[in-house]
């Protein structure tokens, strides 16, 4: 449960950073609404993306990775659409933002030592 809302902390300051660096992405200002789209986008990408990656395998091996970029700006586009409160103006803009959402996750997860991936991995060594 820590991991969770750690994980839903993290999305929403991600979301945030991304809206106050990148014109084309907007979000709301109350801390509630901002906590719903950070849980819409968690289980948008929780859901969809392995789904995603793996019908575009192909594309990821041809484009080495770069294809990533446009399956994250396809899911934020998505939270946009599904989540009250966050717009996202062209591709542009949420290939921009959906970089800054990543950066911003994995320097974020780093800090406050997100153990999501540590107990996964302690889980399957037997630990």
């Amino acid at each position: 449960m820590r991991n969770l809302a750690l994980r839903i902390l993290i999305n929403a300051l991600a979301l945030t950073a991304a809206a106050h660096l990148v014109s084309g992405v907007r979000i709301s200002d109350r801390f509630l609404d901002v906590l719903w789209i950070a849980l819409v986008f968690g289980v948008v990408n929780a859901v969809l993306k392995p789904v995603l990656r793996l019908l575009s395998f192909p594309l990821l091996l041809l484009t080495l990775g770069l294809f990533t970029l446009v399956i994250n700006a396809a899911l934020l586009h998505l939270t946009a659409a599904l989540a009250p409160g966050i717009t996202v103006d062209g591709w542009g803009a949420a290939i921009v933002g959906s970089v800054v959402v990543s950066v911003v996750s994995v320097v974020a997860g780093f800090v406050v030592g997100d153990d999501t991936k540590r107990g996964r991995r302690r889980a399957r060594e037997g630990r």
